[in-house]
């Protein structure tokens, strides 16, 4: 059957609805084109307009991190440039206070690699913070598992390695 087919034969049987039925049968097909108008047009939109204070609220958030994170990076940026050196006496000795006994450290050139064992979270956490700003080191690979925390203890360890690059000599 073609397009043209079905709309005479729908015209024909058109013709042998009453007035009533034809009224009713109007309305019916306008009820559905309002439902679908709501369904496709209208109520995605209020349901962005109902979600759009608590998307701003999350996206003001995230662009105070972004301007608080880009302060920080100005502030380490126009701190004065160390020496190798310098660098690596400041990250001996956060990795002596910082860590403690549980931390081992060994320099090739660069790059230092720093090996954890039972190491308190809260404590490495702190001491990735101080030697990015202190010893300008940045943190280039990490291979951590959480360690078994002794039975004294009430946070989570960590054991592995930490490889760190220096500024240059």
């Amino acid at each position: 059957m073609t397009p043209s087919d079905f709309l005479a034969r729908a015209r024909g049987h058109w013709q042998t609805l009453n007035a009533r039925e034809q009224t009713l049968v109007f309305a019916a097909s306008g009820l559905v084109a309002l439902a679908l108008l709501w369904w496709v047009g209208i109520a995605p939109a209020l349901n962005v307009l109902r979600q759009a204070d608590a998307r701003q609220r999350s996206l003001d958030d995230q662009l105070q991190q972004i301007q608080g994170l880009a302060a920080e990076a100005r502030a380490l940026q126009s701190r004065p440039a160390i020496n190798h050196d310098e660098a690596l006496r400041a990250l001996e000795s956060s990795v002596k206070q910082g860590l403690g006994p549980g931390a081992q450290l060994s320099v090739a050139g660069e790059r230092a690699t720093v090996t954890l064992r039972n190491v308190p979270a809260a404590a490495l956490a702190q001491w990735l913070t101080q030697v990015r700003v202190n010893a300008r080191a940045l943190p280039g690979e990490a291979r951590l598992v959480r360690g078994a925390a002794p039975a004294d203890a009430s946070g989570a360890t960590w054991d592995g390695t930490v490889v760190l690059t220096l500024p240059p000599r």
